[in-house]
């Protein structure tokens, strides 16, 4: 007779974990794919904000890349939540658009760039299901100029049109009592919200040309010496 078995071991700690800290008053939620040219547009701004501003306690920037349903507790785990991320709103590119509360979910799906949109909407929908309801929600959105350029950065008209995308992210974040205050120098490591490697200038700056990198691969990942 074989043995009953009840449960196999999780492979890794459910999303879910109740030891892991996923509580927060204000969420800043950066989303996208920084290998994607302006689909990274909300990591850059997320970064770009951090890079500049501190908050009071209970407010939590997290960069959320890709990660879709992983996000849930992270959501569900805040009052108030402000996306930024890059939406295909058929607008002139650089456009920045403003999206407030019932209407988020909508304009996260009505016309999908890519997979990560369509698990964030997901995540809303889930959140919305199992009982969440926020005290307000904001997106702040960037028409994108080119998305199809693997490895890019973030166009120069998308960059042109960050500055006012993080205004409206502060006056949005001030009205919720975020309290955004100037640093008066950069970030330490300890507060780093992902790798050194992925900022904007290093990620630019090693970036090969089209041909070489056509040719013979990505000299960043390849091992030259040999094996």
């Amino acid at each position: 007779m074989t043995a009953r078995r009840d449960s196999a071991p999780a492979v890794t700690p459910p999303v879910t974990d109740p030891v892991l800290d996923y509580d927060c008053d204000i969420l800043i939620l950066g989303i996208g794919n920084l290998l994607w040219a302006d689909e990274g547009f909300g990591i850059r701004a997320l970064e770009t904000l951090h890079q500049g501003w501190r908050f009071r306690p209970g407010v939590r920037l997290l960069d959320g890349g890709t990660q879709g349903l992983y996000l849930l507790p992270y959501v569900e785990g805040c009052r108030r939540l402000l996306v930024l991320d890059a939406v295909d709103y058929g607008l002139e590119p650089g456009t920045l658009k403003i999206v407030r509360d019932g209407d988020v979910p909508a304009f996260m799906g009505a016309k999908k760039m890519s997979l990560h949109q369509t698990g964030f909407q997901e995540v809303l929908a889930v959140a919305g299901l199992r009982g969440w309801r926020p005290e307000a929600v904001c997106l702040v959105g960037m028409q994108p100029e080119m998305l199809e350029d693997y490895g890019g950065s973030l166009t120069d008209t998308v960059k042109a049109a960050l500055p006012a995308a993080l205004d409206a992210a502060l006056a949005n974040l001030a009205d919720w009592g975020a309290r955004p205050e100037r640093r008066t120098e950069p970030p330490g490591p300890d507060e780093r919200l992902t790798f050194d490697s992925l900022d904007i200038a290093p990620y630019e700056a090693e970036r090969p040309s089209a041909e070489a990198a056509y040719r013979m691969g990505d000299a960043r990942f390849l091992n030259e010496g040999g094996a």
